[in-house]
């Protein structure tokens, strides 16, 4: 098995980058409950011949749909190695607890947070802002709040994020019971970063009716063209209201380890709470998402919760308090940590800097290439590593997104769809460390020659 995932990875540019999957093969996982055994060579089989060639197919260099990491072999082989020891990360005296607050601390050097802050792996990122808006809802109301629930406050919390913020913000102000309308959403400027000006009147326009804000959701990274918010001046309006700044970094944090394009994060130091995935540009193998919050005590006083079983202890195997456990929600959680402990150990911190460099200079060299084409053009401007273009005729958001299906149906190179400006874009994120230039020549080559094709038969059509 394991010979197999390692071909597997070193041959994966030989095979489609997705496949549809067969009728035939989608009907075996309808199967009743099976009640005996089978044989691990033969359910082994039936891994390599109905499972590994159907899935999407981010680990392939010609992925470049949607912000997913590449995973690497060492990832893949620390997985193996948490599962086999199978330990519950909830809490107690345990050395696999040390090794995730080590990465906090690795954490808390590269943003430049105080080394008393804390850190918590999550599911994704989706699960780390919704962490952020808990301790920001406790350190606007009290911790009182989890008792006595948000209307006992007669507050009313206004949040703040810009048009281009993920759709986990809105969902995180749900799931916290604040409602999403309590989320004021701020018009973007021509660079797809929140407008501040706007920031600041929605800000002032809810204090004059008596509301309180709460928290900035800026973005490093936006999940539609990679924009970055001006997150210096987010910091100076958060700290000039007393208002908790979140920044949602799903993938754009991690530039923080390529040297040149750091100085673009600046002010994400200042931040109250960061959420981002080490499984986007950290190349980490699914999932390894991370909160990480400057103030340990708040953290702490939003989830911890006293519990008989959960009696801490000075000594034993009780001992080692704060636990994870009291940072989140979850009490069994994986060893996530490991993963990304191996990773950062075997390629170092200066590697996964330049993989997020090239990764973005193949995104400038796609974007040049666009604009060398009269048949295509740019929809925004490349900030980071997502390229949003299109095929330029009539009935453009039709034949767009033809185009894309058809190059994901030819397993060489999958982008996927989304909307700038009100037009349909072909969108390119370019995240795994398997992409080179050839990937993007082939995307290019792609789009003209479908757009060509599906232009004529709508000319036909016509």
């Amino acid at each position: 098995m394991l010979d197999d995932m390692l071909d597997y990875l070193e041959h994966i540019r030989g095979r489609p980058v997705w496949q549809p999957i067969p009728r035939e093969v989608r009907a075996r996982f309808r199967q009743a409950l099976p009640m005996g055994p089978t044989d691990l060579a033969q359910v082994h089989q039936e891994f390599m011949q109905d499972i590994l060639p159907f899935g999407v197919g981010n680990a392939h260099p010609g992925f470049v749909g949607w912000v997913h990491g590449g995973g690497t072999p060492v990832g893949m082989l620390a997985e193996m190695l948490a599962a086999g020891l199978n330990a519950n990360l909830g809490g107690r005296d345990q050395i696999p607890v040390e090794v995730e607050r080590q990465v906090t601390r690795w954490v808390c050097e590269l943003f430049h947070f105080p080394e008393s802050a804390s850190g918590l792996f999550v599911t994704g990122t989706s699960m780390a802002n919704l962490i952020g808006v808990l301790v920001a809802r406790s350190a606007a109301l009290g911790a009182g709040v989890r008792d006595k629930g948000i209307a006992a406050s007669g507050k009313r919390l206004t949040a703040y994020a810009s048009a281009g913020a993920h759709g986990c913000i809105a969902q995180a102000m749900d799931l916290s019971g604040l409602g999403s309308d309590a989320l004021r959403i701020i018009p973007m400027n021509d660079r797809f970063q929140m407008n501040v000006e706007a920031l600041e009147r929605a800000i002032a326009a809810d204090r004059r009716i008596g509301h309180t804000p709460f928290l900035i959701a800026g973005t490093a990274g936006s999940v539609d063209v990679g924009a970055i918010d001006d997150l210096a001046r987010l910091a100076h309006i958060a700290h000039r209201e007393r208002i908790w700044l979140h920044v949602d970094g799903a993938y754009g944090a991690l530039a923080m380890l390529a040297p040149e394009i750091a100085p673009r994060l600046a002010g994400i130091e200042r931040a109250d709470s960061i959420a981002f995935d080490f499984h986007k540009w950290g190349q980490v193998p699914y999932d390894a998402g991370f909160i990480l919050v400057r103030d340990a005590t708040l953290h702490q006083s939003a989830f911890t919760t006293p519990a008989a079983y959960l009696r801490r202890e000075t000594r034993g195997m009780a001992g080692g308090s704060p636990w994870p456990c009291d940072l989140g929600p979850d009490l069994s959680r994986g060893f996530r940590a490991l993963k990304t402990w191996f990773t950062i150990k075997v390629y170092g911190a200066e590697a996964l800097g330049r993989v997020i460099s090239g990764s973005c200079a193949l995104a400038r060299y796609m974007g040049q290439c666009i604009e060398a084409a009269p048949m295509l053009e740019l929809l925004a401007p490349v900030s980071l590593n997502i390229v949003c273009f299109r095929y330029r005729c009539a009935d453009a958001d039709r034949v767009n997104a033809d185009i894309v299906i058809s190059l994901q149906e030819s397993g060489v190179v999958a982008p996927s769809t989304t909307i700038v400006n009100g037009r349909l874009a072909i969108r390119a994120a370019i995240v795994n460390h398997r992409t080179n230039s050839s990937d993007i020549d082939a995307l290019i080559r792609g789009a003209i020659a479908f757009g060509e094709r599906d232009g004529v038969q709508l000319r036909k059509a016509s």
